[in-house]
Parts: C-alpha cells; structure tokens; sequence
C-alpha cells in the first residue's frame, strides 16, 4: 500500500522521534478518510443509500454486523425481511431465497424491477396483515427493519426454524428495547454489533438473537479480512 512505503521512506530518513509524531497525525487524520473510502460509507452518504466502495448493495445495519455476516456460510438458507431494500438485493446474492416484505407502496414499485428470481417481495400494511400464507412456512433467518417492529418480532418467534437467528436493526433506544425483552422473555440470547452504519453520521446497533445451535455461530469458517 502507497501509505506504508511512505512511511517506510520516512522512517529512514528522520529522526525516530519525529517520525513518531509526523506517524501518529497522520493516523488520527488519515484513518477516518480510510474507513469511510473502504467501507463505502462516503459513497453511502453522498448517494443516501447503502452502498459498498463498488457501489454494490449493502445492508443498512452496522458495519460490524454486516462483517460478521458477510464471512458466514448462508448459502441454501431462506431469509424472512420486514422491510425490504438495500439489504434485500444483497442477501439475495448470499441465500437460496427471501421473502421481503414491504409496506410502502412506491418502495415497493421501485424494488419490483430490480430484484432477482429468488426474491419474492410482498406488499402489505404496517402491521403486515398479509401475511398469513407465510404461517406455515419457516426461515433461517428473519430480519427486522421495518413495519411494525414489535408486532413484526412477535410474528418472527413462531416463523424461525430451529437454529436460525433474528437480526434487529436499530436494536438501541425505546424502539429497541420492547423487543428485547419479548425475546428475552422467550428464551433467545442476542449479541449486539454496535457501530457505524452506511452513511449514518452517528453510531447504532444492530442486534443477533438465537437460541440453541445456531449455524451463524457454529464456528465452521476462519476470521476473514473483509474487503468492502
């Protein structure tokens, strides 16, 4: 990296003790322009959507949560969206299925043409009364951004298969904490991913709650180096 034979070059040529100060400027300038180049999160925020360095869809969850996820084996495994999105396009790359639903009807519209084969997007109301059909079917994982958060999380207990996992966006605040405890009260065990999302100019969480046996955390893959 041209930043690193810089420094190097540096290093040779000046005393330790400046090239100590000049190092420790240069992180505290030069680190937050990394991260928001790599993560996309610049592009994010000029674009007002989530988008990666390429350009490509993110999920709007915290950069933590979406490294944790992207480095997962999901392949095969049916994924339930409350509120569909940048996140729909890009667990559609990653799972055999999903099932978005969406409220609103102009979203909707917008998505219809730009989703993939193994997305089938569902337009309902915010209390997602709709979705009735689905009761009889199961998923891996079932995320929650949208609707109706609580009804939407009570709705989600009885459609996650057994060693899937719920993934609640926005988890911190009083939006959050209502169904924290409805999962908590139901057995589930959460890990928060507290950080930055993309191009959010202040920190959130993004939540994982399972139960037993969860093949997000099985432990099958080596941590990974992300490249966004």
């Amino acid at each position: 990296m041209f930043v690193h034979q810089l420094a190097k070059f540096a290093r040779k040529g000046m005393p330790p003790s400046i090239f100590a100060g000049l190092r420790n400027v240069a992180t505290a300038l030069f680190t937050p322009i990394a991260f928001s180049y790599q993560t996309g999160h610049f592009r994010s925020s000029l674009k007002a959507k989530a988008l990666d360095n390429f350009g490509q869809p993110l999920p709007w969850y915290t950069y933590p949560a979406i490294d944790f996820l992207r480095n997962k084996q999901t392949l095969g495994k049916s994924v339930l969206e409350f509120g569909a999105g940048q996140s729909t396009l890009w667990w559609a790359q990653r799972v055999q299925s999903v099932v978005a639903i969406e409220d609103n009807k102009s979203w909707f519209a917008h998505l219809l043409g730009r989703v993939p084969a193994n997305v089938q997007l569902i337009l309902t109301d915010k209390d997602a009364s709709n979705i009735e059909p689905l009761k009889e079917s199961a998923f891996d994982l079932i995320v929650i951004d949208g609707l109706n958060r609580f009804l939407c999380a009570q709705k989600a207990i009885a459609l996650l298969n057994e060693g899937g996992a719920i993934i609640l966006d926005n988890s911190d605040g009083n939006r959050g904490y209502p169904i924290i405890n409805l999962f908590r009260a139901n057995g589930f065990s959460r890990i928060d991913f507290y950080g930055y999302a993309p191009g959010v100019i202040l920190p959130a969480c993004t939540s994982l709650f399972f139960k037993n046996d969860c093949f997000l955390l099985c432990g099958s893959e080596n941590p990974a180096r992300m490249v966004h």
